[in-house]
């Protein structure tokens, strides 16, 4: 099982390169970068409890750009695999994005992976055009035009939602088949359709299933029951606690990737030291 970080990085934390380094200093294979465009002051969706709301911590309201964050860290370290844990994809134009992300694979020498999400914060959404209960298959849609992009010569996709006519797009990613693509959330509908399109599931644990000893079974049935082999669908855990116990039954149970969580702080030397302390359970569990 591989095992990474996540990370908010903002305008009063810890500096992206000095993060990257670090944690590829550390050990650590992976490195995830979250994503908000902003957050509308009507506050109208409340925080997620699972999340550890309903107070929205300010950190959120602060976030650099993903992928130009990714792009700094990737210029600066050498292996260390860059995640966008999870990328928005309902609100942006997947052409675009899939040239960034191509772009991006392609410097990097194949080092991106592509979670892809539905958000929770319904305003942030509207504000981009998105309708709310079309969410989960806008996200299918533009992530299989993106995924034409980056694999076809002539590249089209036919969907509901989002549809490409043929088209010629380089460079390609370094990866031959594009970047592994994640589907991050919980829940059954997100499961469903992790199930069904996704190169994995990239969930975050229940507070009723922490180790997913249920979780993970139900989830290799509903692959099955969706005409897939379970073995080909992975999952991974997003915001994984610093637990060697957690970590240990998450391998027992065939996890692919583990990525901890690492507290945002509004000072850059505490930032540091919250991956510091992190790092220390890869001793543990090596």
């Amino acid at each position: 099982m591989d095992v990474g970080v996540v990370y908010f990085f903002t305008d009063q934390g810890p500096d992206p390169i000095e993060f990257g380094q670090a944690a590829e200093g550390y050990g650590f294979e992976s490195l995830f970068v979250p994503e908000h465009t902003h957050f509308p002051v009507s506050r109208k969706t409340d925080y997620p409890i699972p999340y550890g709301g309903p107070e929205l911590p300010g950190f959120y309201l602060r976030t650099y750009d993903q992928i130009v964050t990714m792009s700094m860290i990737a210029a600066h370290t050498q292996t260390i695999m860059l995640g966008t844990g999870i990328c928005l994809l309902a609100q942006h134009d997947p052409i675009a994005k899939a040239k960034q992300i191509a772009t991006l694979d392609h410097l990097s020498g194949g080092r991106v992976i592509c979670g892809v999400g539905m958000g929770w914060n319904v305003e942030e959404a509207e504000a981009h055009g998105v309708v709310w209960k079309q969410r989960y298959s806008t996200v299918r849609d533009k992530l299989k035009v993106m995924q034409a992009l980056w694999t076809q010569e002539e590249a089209s996709y036919d969907g509901q939602r989002a549809s490409l006519a043929p088209s010629w797009a380089w460079p390609k990613p370094a990866q031959p088949n594009g970047p592994r693509t994640y589907l991050g959330g919980a829940g059954p509908t997100t499961m469903r359709h992790a199930a069904e399109w996704a190169d994995a599931w990239y969930v975050v644990p229940s507070a009723e299933d922490p180790t997913l000893s249920k979780t993970v079974p139900e989830f290799r049935r509903v692959v099955e029951e969706s005409g897939r082999d379970p073995e080909s669908v992975g999952i991974a855990v997003a915001s994984a606690p610093p637990d060697p116990a957690a970590l240990e039954s998450y391998r027992e149970l065939g996890i692919e990737r583990a990525v901890l969580w690492v507290d945002p702080a509004d000072d850059p030397g505490e930032g540091m030291r919250n991956l510091e302390t992190v790092s220390k359970v890869l001793a543990q569990i090596s």
